[in-house]
């Protein structure tokens, strides 16, 4: 009995295993590669600090409109005023020191004039010397000592000359090294005003009056608010399949009625490795309904497409790209060339016609 039992069953599994018929069928078919990302601002950047301080006014808003230039933040921070408060000082004393009127180049210039003064009068002393050397009127040892004198006032002028402009240089050196380093606070102390580098939109803001902001840290979101892109992620398997000018259909969570086209721009070269994905950017062939950056979408890559395709179900394929046929002779197993596969069809590019009978194992 329990051997007859075991012959009924495996009788009713093998009745119940049934081959179906179908035929090709001729439609439309779209290879598509599968891509998700984000909407993405033109010109999209964060703003970052770039000194230590604290936020001293907030001047816009989430969502207001700013024009390049305009001053989004301001940021006070003691050590940087400090700097230019002394680099002003430093400034302010060059400034006096290197002027026609300053006490160090009145005080070499009096010196001048006194050297110069001195020589005139020795010069004087030395001819008249001269004079009476030539009269007999005073010894050699008298001249020759008048004449050292001049000589030693003379030195003593160029050298005080030679002073003077030395002095005078060099306070025009340190003129032009405080105005630098003048002008280098005064370019820190600006970084204390943020402003936007682009026309368009505070999509975001990071920080409010009065909170602490280090260097480097990002407190806002701006870009442009008219103009919008795709950044999307691919598998690093479909890297090869991705063209620049390929058409992207987009489906945007914010707009679930609607399908959104647009094409492939840029195609990256570095692969994420943790995610094992590639990005690749689209611009869109339309605009979109409202300025929102950061709106979640899934999208599909065409790589190509038919509008009249012969077409199977995947499960009719056997290994080796080959399907089974009903014939008036019975079951044949015939070879047929692949085109465009998606995840469940196949176009079958030669090997049957529309009148084959597939049979499929159901």
């Amino acid at each position: 009995m329990t051997i007859r039992y075991c012959i009924t069953i495996l009788f009713l599994l093998a009745a119940c295993k049934k081959e179906n018929a179908i035929k090709p069928q001729m439609k439309p078919l779209m290879e598509a590669i599968y891509a998700s990302g984000f909407v993405v601002a033109q010109d999209e950047y964060q703003v970052f600090s770039q000194v230590d301080g604290s936020l001293a006014d907030k001047l816009v808003k989430d969502g207001e409109e700013v024009k390049q230039g305009q001053a989004l933040f301001i940021i006070e921070g003691d050590q940087q005023s400090s700097r230019y408060q002394l680099a002003k000082e430093n400034y302010d004393m060059a400034v006096r020191n290197a002027g026609n009127d300053s006490p160090i180049l009145r005080e070499l210039g009096a010196a001048v004039a006194s050297a110069k003064t001195k020589m005139s009068f020795d010069s004087l002393n030395a001819i008249r010397y001269s004079n009476l050397l030539k009269s007999n009127a005073t010894s050699q040892v008298d001249f020759d000592r008048m004449k050292l004198t001049y000589e030693n006032s003379k030195n003593d002028f160029i050298l005080q000359k030679s002073r003077y402009q030395k002095t005078k240089n060099q306070l025009y050196l340190e003129l032009q090294n405080a105005k630098s380093q003048l002008q280098i606070s005064n370019d820190e102390r600006g970084r204390y005003t943020v402003r936007s580098e682009v026309n368009g939109k505070v999509f975001k803001t990071m920080k409010e009056k009065g909170e602490l902001i280090r260097r480097n840290e990002a407190i806002a979101v701006v870009g442009q608010d008219n103009t919008f892109y795709l950044q999307l992620s691919i598998d690093e398997l479909d890297v090869h399949r991705v063209k620049p000018g390929q058409e992207v259909l987009v489906k945007i969570d914010a707009y679930p009625d609607k399908i959104f086209k647009a094409s492939v721009t840029k195609i990256y070269s570095m692969v994420n490795a943790q995610q094992q994905s590639l990005r690749v950017d689209a611009y869109f062939k339309e605009t979109l309904p409202g300025s929102f950056s950061g709106l979640a979408v899934e999208a599909n890559i065409v790589i190509q497409q038919k509008e009249k395709a012969m077409v199977i179900p995947k499960a009719a394929l056997l290994a080796g790209d080959s399907v089974l046929i009903k014939t008036e002779n019975g079951e044949k197993k015939r070879k047929v060339t692949l085109g465009i596969e998606t995840l469940d069809e196949v176009e079958i590019v030669s090997g049957l016609d529309s009148s084959s009978q597939l049979l499929v194992n159901r």
